[in-house]
């Protein structure tokens, strides 16, 4: 039986590539919305977080999500992020 390729996306953090399932992505859509995809296919440019709370700490330190969707990201973004972490 045949295999199925599992995707893998870089973390804007730490630069690893991860399967898609072990990573968030963080959508900015047309209207300059940032919000969360949980399911992986909103609309809009995305960029993805490894699961920890290490590196959702630092991306919050270092606006490195601000350069890479190209907008200012909410704090209520980085705090759903932690609750997603506590939840799983």
């Amino acid at each position: 039986m045949k295999q199925r390729k599992i995707p893998l996306r870089k973390c804007v953090i730490t630069n690893e590539k991860l399967p898609k399932k072990e990573l968030v992505r963080i959508v900015k859509n047309k209207e300059g919305i940032v919000s969360l995809d949980l399911t992986g296919k909103l609309n809009g440019r995305g960029a993805y977080l490894k699961k920890e709370k290490a590196v959702f700490l630092k991306a919050q330190k270092t606006k490195k999500l601000d350069r890479h969707l190209e907008c200012i990201v909410p704090e209520e973004i980085y705090i759903e992020l932690l609750k997603l972490l506590e939840d799983e």
